[in-house]
Order: C-alpha cells, then structure tokens, then sequence
C-alpha cells in the first residue's frame, strides 16, 4: 500500500465486519485495503482483532459518508 495515496478511515473489530464494510464500499466503487493487526495466542487466532481499514485520499470525504450511512443502518437495526 502507497501510504501517499490512501489514508486510513476506520478500525473495525473483527474481520467479518470489516470484509462487509469492504463490500459496501467497493459496491460504490471505493477501493479499499484491509490491515489486520495479527492478534494470536499459540495457534489460536482470534476472529475480533482490529483492521484498519484505508481508501484512497482522493475518496476519503465520500468514504466517510458512506461509513455514517453504514453505521446508522446498523444503529437502527440494533434499535428495532
């Protein structure tokens, strides 16, 4: 990754929500770039270590209001 041309948008917990945040943004067509901090105890692998998650400078403002968008949906799930 050219950490000149993408900038970090979010930590998720968890790389299932991090691979659906990265569908949703490249379904806008985003290009995303998913770092997951390795978080391990032997062999065992936990599947709640943090990812960062990076797009492109140029689309960090759209980025971002799409990211609010996600999260409210998720907030109003969570409400019902």
């Amino acid at each position: 990754m050219d950490e000149m041309q993408y900038t970090k948008l979010t930590e998720v917990f968890g790389r299932w929500k991090a691979d659906i945040l990265e569908s949703y943004l490249k379904s806008e067509e985003i290009d995303v770039v998913l770092v997951e901090e390795a978080v391990s105890h032997l062999t065992h692998t936990t599947s709640f270590a943090p990812v960062q998650i990076y797009v492109p400078k140029e689309s960090i403002k759209r980025a971002r209001d799409l990211l609010k968008t996600f999260n409210d949906a998720q907030d109003d799930e969570e409400d019902e």
